[in-house]
């Protein structure tokens, strides 16, 4: 296994599987395992049948019983247009396919819209973990306007035998704080009614580039993160940070944006992709709320980039990898191939906390 997984990572297999992380110690994380709902949430508010769903995701799929997940999230419908997501793999229209993926791909669960899960929840939602994602960005209204709305109620999520519900808020959007609002309440009922959370914790403002995107810059995704976990997600769903210091960024020229520690970057992170997911896990309350990355678009090395996010997170204490588009825009057998080697990664047991 870990043959496979230097050859996917290639030339930059040192790089990545022989850092040691000298910013925030692994021995300050809350890290997953066989029994994190024991040791992490037991103590928590969350009531028993809260704790028995988010048992349920980590006990079902090839992770069963590691602590890690592997989620299929087919949203995409919605958030980048059907023809746009599906016209690579047709099949995948069918909402019955992208349940079969996640089952033949050894998901822990299948994440996806109202329609997507209730039109075939009968037959599966015993089957399968149900993530069903409550709020989306629609792309008809012209000119694009980019607004999470809810698409439907955290009782239809209920109904059809969901274990968890999804949601996006854009961080940073002018939008946000309704998004705050709404999503912290939709989080509040799904907690009473004994579903567990899954917050997408992304940022949107077109003044975050500048010199950089600095949407992916690791002080700002981990901010977001900790927002995320204030309104109590269970699981954060964040991508992949790719720079750093977003907020010295839009501080420059005599501006106020938020507030910044130079510690934040000279001790609490590095340059090491690594380093800058450690932050993000370190902005999940240490770890006790996990962190996933996404798995990002598809093209032409998916195979080696997933292998690579999962490393990265694995190495940072991240949770686990929810990575759609790489999987469903291929052929069926090639998408479960390609979950199967995110899930190897933490599988392999020389993949270790940096």
């Amino acid at each position: 296994m870990i043959d496979r997984i230097v050859e996917a990572l290639a030339d930059k297999s040192e790089y990545y599987l022989r850092h040691v992380c000298t910013t925030i110690p692994k021995d300050d994380l809350h890290l997953p395992g066989p029994d994190s709902v024991d040791t992490i949430f037991m103590n928590s508010d969350r009531s028993n049948s809260v704790l028995r769903n988010l048992q349920w995701i980590l006990d079902s799929g090839r992770l069963a019983g590691t602590g890690y997940v592997s989620i299929l999230p087919v949203d995409q419908g919605i958030e980048h247009s059907a023809g746009a997501s599906f016209a690579k793999n047709p099949a995948y229209f069918d909402p019955e396919k992208i349940v079969q993926l996640s089952i033949e791909g050894g998901c822990n669960a299948v994440a996806s819209t109202f329609g997507v899960l209730g039109s075939i929840s009968r037959k599966y939602s015993h089957k399968i973990p149900f993530v069903v994602k409550i709020n989306h960005n629609q792309l008809l209204s012209y000119p694009n306007t980019h607004d999470q709305i809810l698409f439907g109620t955290v009782e239809q999520a209920l109904d059809m035998g969901a274990a968890a519900i999804g949601a996006t808020i854009y961080f940073g959007s002018e939008e946000s704080s309704r998004q705050i609002i709404e999503i912290s309440e939709a989080f509040a009922l799904a907690h009473e009614l004994g579903m567990a959370t899954i917050l997408w914790c992304y940022l949107r403002n077109s003044a975050f580039k500048k010199d950089k995107d600095y949407h992916f810059s690791a002080d700002l995704t981990g901010q977001a993160n900790h927002l995320g976990v204030t309104i109590q997600a269970d699981i954060i769903k964040q991508k992949l940070p790719e720079n750093n210091g977003g907020f010295k960024a839009l501080n420059m020229g005599g501006s106020t944006y938020g507030k910044l520690d130079d510690r934040m970057y000279t001790q609490l992170s590095s340059d090491h992709p690594i380093d800058l997911c450690r932050y993000q896990v370190a902005n999940c309350y240490m770890g006790r709320i996990g962190l996933i990355n996404s798995g990002g678009a598809s093209g032409a090395n998916d195979f080696s980039e997933a292998v690579t996010t999962a490393v990265i997170n694995k190495r940072a204490g991240g949770m686990g990898l929810i990575s759609g588009r790489k999987a469903f825009q291929r052929p069926m057998k090639e998408g479960v191939k390609l979950l199967n080697a995110i899930q190897d990664v933490y599988l392999c047991k020389e993949v270790t906390v940096a």
